[in-house]
């Protein structure tokens, strides 16, 4: 009789974020179908206020182990108005994608997320991140999660409406460069919408600061 596969899964217990993170970290479940195998990229903390949502690392990604590492980050930074620093301070902001490793090359770009990565870790997960004031979605995957409503809507529509003060969800079209096309024919993306998102995101970090305890406390 043929082994059963064993399937990673979160405790029964729900474990502390620093417990429960390295068990995500080295999660195999996908390796079969992973090209460079699995390396799990993702970044959290438990007092996190700004969740950013993306789509699945790319190969540069795989190779250094940190998020967004790349033009998609660049970008990406500059439209959150966030330096290096901030963006990578687990402290103050988690960068969950949809799938955690590096998926492969598809019929244009990379292809998608892993589908057991997400209904395997995503939900626990998120659940240990509770002072997430706001969820910056990147791309279709993490849009459709997190806007269910939005899947089968145009992008741009789904961008406009997300962008409204008092959304707890902001979706963006991915900064990859190959999305040049989108944004050159949106071009009130840059103009209007930016300014707005950029309010938000600091918003956001700015309610975490106002939470922190003082020296004298």
């Amino acid at each position: 009789m043929p082994s059963k596969k064993i399937i990673p899964s979160p405790a029964a217990q729900p474990l502390p974020l620093h417990e429960f993170l390295p068990r995500v970290r080295a999660c195999t479940l996908c390796a079969p179908h992973l090209p460079l195998g699995p390396r799990p990229v993702l970044q959290a903390g438990s007092g996190a206020h700004l969740l950013i949502a993306s789509q699945a690392p790319g190969r540069k990604v795989h190779a250094s182990g940190v998020p967004f590492d790349d033009a998609s980050g660049e970008r990406l930074r500059d439209w959150l108005r966030l330096p290096r620093e901030v963006f990578y301070d687990e402290t103050r902001v988690a960068i969950v994608p949809m799938g955690f490793c590096y998926p492969g090359k598809g019929a244009s770009g990379d292809a998608p997320p892993r589908p057991e990565c997400a209904p395997t870790w995503r939900a626990p997960l998120l659940a240990l991140l509770p002072h997430i004031a706001l969820t910056v979605a990147v791309g279709q995957y993490a849009i459709g999660w997190h806007l269910p409503a939005s899947r089968g809507r145009p992008l741009a529509e789904t961008v406009r409406a997300s962008i409204q003060p008092g959304s707890r969800v902001i979706a963006l079209p991915h900064p990859s460069p190959r999305n040049n096309g989108w944004l050159k024919h949106h071009p009130w993306f840059e103009a209007e919408c930016l300014p707005l998102l950029r309010a938000r995101v600091a918003q956001a970090l700015a309610q975490g600061l106002e939470q922190e305890p003082t020296s004298g406390d």
